[in-house]
């Protein structure tokens, strides 16, 4: 085996490479190693790498046993999590480094034994519908380390932490260090480590005091230290998947190799600050805390989650420390469902597990029992001091008790009393006097106005505390008797509530036939003065009323309406004078006259014609003939961003083809104004006329043929023609090129004769034209 000695490497030739060292002894200073002991595997100068699995540790810690001859047995257990189907195994083996001081020795590697599944040492009283799983798995091995005046380390590194942890910083990229320290002290008196009573919990409840006991024994009978501590970091992300080109085996590897880069002292983890801490690394109401001199952890964590602690347990004697172990774990806290649980309906709940039951007036309680699960409770135990000499006690779930009188009585209910789930309810009955609702109200029935409530309630307590008035409306008050005006008529539910110093209370419900006349009738018209002709919403806002009044409008021209707001349309100029009549369901009459309250002034009749009715690119110019009435004064906008005109009847002259919308704007002499509106299009012409004849014959004269015309806004043009067997003499898609007379106005002259053209195109407005015509060719 490879072993590094002042940077020299010592190797065993003849070891076969199926074999591994198991146990090491080594002297004073770095001269000479005895190896003993072989399993299978070779351990060579980590030539052959353990297998890098997935992350999930969740905890570990160690110890050791001095056996004589400055030779350690050294136990370590590693905990992680099973329940995931991407969970790490164990490494196998695991690398074990040894450092004197902060200078690195050697390496062990350590298969793994023992390993087990955790159980789940659970609150019997508690259901959980998800459990963790933890797996325990254990390495020992032997070292033999010769006396030095600079402690020993032994440590284990691993990557990494669940990613779902909650009071640490980034714990999916960071693993753990777990160790133990041989002191000189240690090594004098060949000391044997503290060793942990009991595994921690998995599972811990939210909401329930944890109180676990994690002492710790000590075989020399030494004092020991308890305290929350911050465990410590050991590897990385490198190499893994987030960083496949790393080294797994660095220092900040997956799986670090021991090496002179790994040697202690180690980084702790990183809090989420200030919620979690080292030393309150759960937070919790009270905190979760550690008793130093006991090790009983204690507290009550109020957050769901998964946390990682540290606990450190010093070693002293005679007042000296001379060792430390650690355990770094991953508490789960989760909601657990009780089995048992002592409940009753109650008017106040004082505390856990504390309620509290006004009886007022009635002497006789009946009590709702809440207690679950039914399932799990096979014995109900109540007990009632009743003050004259008397206990009131029952098995039943279900209980009625009569009280002899006023005053305050205590009991309680105990569930499966004797037993691991057992709960009991702390019960105090206050049986108080009698108290009574009442109250009257008045008003006027015929004119809206103020409903006048008086509180009549009565209370044996001698003093009222508060009021609850409810007035149907959605409307309340907290006076004894107060006053209400309605904006709403009806049968409206007024309900009063009191309560007395007793803190009993009694609730009256009454109802107000509210049906009055408006005290005043109020009309918001939405104009006053418009022009013919006019629509008016008149919005009543008159109050009370709904639609059970009648209503009577008169518009002043003729026209009524039984609607609470209409809308009238003036159809003639003039002034108006609005009447206006409300009668409630009970025959209550209130009337109004509005003189003069709308004026309708007279309007213009705006029109017109323009001629030619139909324009072209050809002819663009329309002249526009006014045909309003009553008009005084002419606005013209003819659609194109030109300037309005002011003339009545003006000439317009459109720069382009398109459609247009014509806006004639006329002002009557009072001011109204109307309006007329036209379309016009100014309609894209493309003309193409084809000659029948044409002599080629170098005269200069006809000597070309080719069709002629308008070509603006013409696409998709196309020319050919055919002799008289149906040949393809020419073809062209500019309508500005014509044929010579040659084929493909090339080569020698055709012969003469009677040619057919055929043309097509689409002109602007997208319309296919075909034209067929015919070509003679004359020399």
């Amino acid at each position: 085996m490879p072993l590094f000695i002042k940077e020299q490497v010592k190797t065993c030739s003849k070891l076969d490479k199926t074999e591994r060292i198991t146990n090491i002894t080594m002297t004073q200073g770095y001269g000479q190693y005895i190896l003993r002991g072989f399993f299978p595997i070779f351990l060579g100068l980590f030539l052959l790498l353990p297998e890098i699995s997935a992350k999930h540790i969740v905890g570990g810690d160690m110890i050791y046993e001095c056996i004589g001859n400055n030779t350690y047995i050294i136990t370590t257990k590693m905990y992680r999590d099973c329940n995931s189907v991407n969970s790490a195994d164990y490494d196998n083996p695991g690398w074990f480094g040894v450092y004197e001081g902060n200078t690195y020795l050697t390496t062990y590697n350590v298969p793994f034994t023992n390993r087990t599944t955790i159980p789940i040492d659970s609150d019997p009283c508690f259901e959980i519908s998800d459990p963790p799983c933890v797996e325990e798995a254990t390495y020992t091995f032997q070292v033999t380390l010769p006396q030095s005046n600079l402690p020993y380390t032994i440590s284990y590194q691993r990557c990494c932490r669940n990613e779902t942890i909650t009071n640490i910083v980034t714990p999916g990229d960071v693993g753990a260090t777990f160790l133990i320290e041989i002191s000189p002290e240690s090594q004098q008196s060949c000391n044997n480590s503290p060793e942990f009573n009991e595994f921690p919990p998995i599972v811990i409840c939210a909401g329930v005091d944890i109180n676990f006991d994690h002492s710790a024994f000590d075989p020399e009978g030494d004092s020991l230290v308890y305290s929350f501590c911050p465990p410590l970091i050991g590897g990385g992300v490198d190499g893994g998947p987030d960083n496949p080109t790393g080294n797994p085996n660095g220092p900040t590897g997956v799986q670090p190799q021991p090496q002179p880069g790994t040697a202690p002292p180690y980084s702790s983890v990183s809090y989420l600050a200030p919620t979690y801490t080292a030393f309150l690394p759960m937070a919790g109401d009270p905190p979760v805390t550690i008793d130093p001199e006991t090790g009983l952890i204690s507290g009550i964590p109020t957050t769901q989650g998964q946390f990682v602690v540290g606990v450190c347990v010093r070693e002293f004697r005679d007042g000296v420390e001379i060792g430390e172990i650690r355990r770094d774990f991953q508490f789960n806290v989760i909601s657990c469902t009780p089995l048992v649980i002592a409940d009753i309906e109650a008017d106040i709940i004082t505390g856990p597990q504390q309620y509290e039951i006004n009886a007022c007036g009635d002497f006789t309680v009946d009590f709702n029992n809440q207690s679950i699960q039914e399932s799990n409770i096979f014995q109900y135990d109540w007990f009632f001091d009743l003050q004259n000499g008397t206990d009131f006690v029952s098995n039943d779930r279900d209980v009625s008790i009569t009280f002899p009188g006023l005053g305050t009585y205590d009991g309680v209910m105990s569930l499966n009393p004797g037993t691991p789930c057992a709960d009991t309810a702390f019960i105090t009955v206050n049986v108080f006097p009698d108290i009574d609702a009442d109250f009257e109200f008045e008003y006027d029935t015929c004119v809206a106005g103020p409903v006048t409530f008086t509180d009549l309630s009565t209370t044996g307590s001698g003093q009222m505390d508060t009021w609850a008035w409810q007035f149907g409306d959605g409307n309340t008050s907290d006076q004894p008797s107060p006053e209400h005006t309605y904006q709403i008529p009806g049968d409206l539910p007024v309900t009063l509530t009191v309560t007395d110093i007793n803190g009993c209370t009694e609730s009256v419900t009454q109802n107000v036939g509210y049906f009055p006349a408006p005290a005043f009738l109020i009309v918001e018209p939405s104009i006053f003065e418009g022009c013919a002709p006019q629509e008016v919403f008149y919005n009543n806002l008159s109050v009370p009323i709904d639609s059970t009044y009648n209503i009577e409008w008169d518009f002043g021209d003729g026209n009524t309406s039984g609607d609470i707001s209409p809308t009238h349309v003036y159809t003639e100029p003039g002034s108006y004078t609005i009447n206006l009549e409300v009668t409630s369901p009970i025959g209550c009459s209130v009337g109004a006259n509005f003189p003069n309250f709308v004026t309708v002034r007279p309007s213009p009749t705006a029109g017109f014609t323009f001629t030619p009715e139909q324009l072209t690119n050809f002819n663009m110019t329309a002249v526009f003939t006014d045909e309003s009435m009553d008009a005084e004064a002419w606005l013209w906008d003819f659609g194109d961003g030109s300037p309005p005109v002011l003339t009545p009847s003006p000439t317009h002259t459109y720069q382009d083809t398109g459609f247009y919308e014509i806006i004639q704007v006329v002002r009557h002499p009072s001011g109204c104004l109307d309006t007329a509106r036209a379309l016009i299009e100014v309609e894209p012409l493309v003309t193409y006329h084809l000659p029948n004849a044409f002599t080629p014959n170098s005269d200069g004269k006809n000597e070309e043929f080719k069709g002629t015309g308008y070509f603006e806004g013409m696409t998709n043009f196309e020319m050919t023609i055919w002799n008289r067997w149906g040949e393809l003499i020419f073809q062209t898609n500019d309508p500005e090129e014509a044929w010579n007379g040659r084929k493909n106005n090339q080569g020698d002259m055709l012969q003469n004769g009677v040619y057919v053209v055929l043309v097509g195109y689409t002109d602007p407005r997208g319309n296919p034209v075909r034209i067929k015509g015919f070509a003679t060719l004359v020399r």
